[in-house]
């Protein structure tokens, strides 16, 4: 697809989050869940039929990835916590005790199963977050010091080489991904976005290595190439989209979770799907995301 190219967009259901993040496909029930940051709620969405599962988490929770063997390891405030089936639960870490208007953002899992997840300072602070690096059987490991609002991460389809946003420094990063060891290297823009056209946010990656980014504020998401050139923009009908991943039984659905967050009432009176789950085909299909192995 090309710049320009309309693209229908539709919601998945009636629900609106306040603040929606961090969505998850699972192919093996045709759920796509995700979160909403603001009230600490997972919601699992059966998009074929809407039927949708909420279950309160408490707290921020910025994002819940599941594990292999069932369950979820989710990020609530500035703890990691493990959830089993059964919804007993575990503290596994936490993080920046010192810095309390901290709190975790945006995670996913590699294909080793390791978790990667960020946090971000809601006051900006400039160079107070981290991305942090968890794996099975051990304790988080700072990736990435010195960020301020860690967010959208994902891999290109090769695994060599990792996505990465610090929202407030207006671009898209590109680093060199040594799966076996798990170690980052060679830090680089892949390509940066005028803040006029919105706050760069959540992002996800395409089987043929295309690198989509939602942009918070600018009413849109945008497909880059691995050179950075931007290939497609597509319009959406609400100001505040988050964040994106691809599912549907053929992978070709892009679903994009979207927020009611700081819109004024004139504006949401004019938005009336600000904070649905959205759902567009983009002529290109995702890659099935990775669980956490522990």
């Amino acid at each position: 697809m090309s710049g320009g190219t309309a693209v229908a967009v539709e919601a998945v259901d009636d629900h609106r989050s306040q603040l929606g993040e961090n969505p998850h496909w699972d192919a093996a029930t045709g759920v796509l869940q995700h979160v909403d940051i603001a009230v600490g709620v997972l919601h699992r969405v059966e998009v074929r039929t809407g039927r949708r599962e909420q279950t309160p988490l408490g707290g921020e929770v910025g994002f819940a990835v599941p594990r292999r063997g069932g369950g979820l390891i989710y990020g609530r405030d500035r703890q990691i916590v493990l959830r089993e089936v059964d919804g007993s639960e575990r503290v596994v870490a936490e993080v920046e005790q010192g810095e309390a208007d901290n709190r975790f953002n945006d995670g996913k899992a590699d294909a080793a199963g390791r978790l990667w997840a960020g946090t971000m300072s809601k006051l900006r602070k400039p160079s107070m977050a981290a991305l942090y690096r968890l794996d099975p059987d051990g304790e988080p490991t700072v990736a990435l010091p010195g960020q301020t609002l860690a967010n959208g991460l994902g891999w290109s389809p090769d695994r060599a080489a990792m996505y990465f946003i610090d929202s407030v420094a207006q671009r898209v990063d590109v680093l060199d991904f040594d799966l076996a060891a798990g170690a980052l290297s060679g830090r680089r823009p892949l390509c940066t976005i005028d803040p006029a056209d919105g706050l760069p946010d959540g992002l996800t990656v395409d089987a043929e290595g295309g690198v989509w980014v939602a942009l918070f504020g600018g009413g849109c998401v945008r497909r880059y190439a691995p050179s950075g050139e931007l290939e497609a923009e597509v319009s959406l009908p609400t100001t505040n989209p988050t964040s994106l991943a691809f599912g549907g039984e053929d992978m070709d659905e892009l679903y994009v979770t979207t927020a009611r967050h700081r819109l004024t009432l004139e504006q949401l009176a004019a938005e009336p799907l600000a904070g649905a789950l959205l759902r567009l085909r983009p002529g290109v299909r995702g890659v099935a995301p990775n669980l956490y192995a522990g």
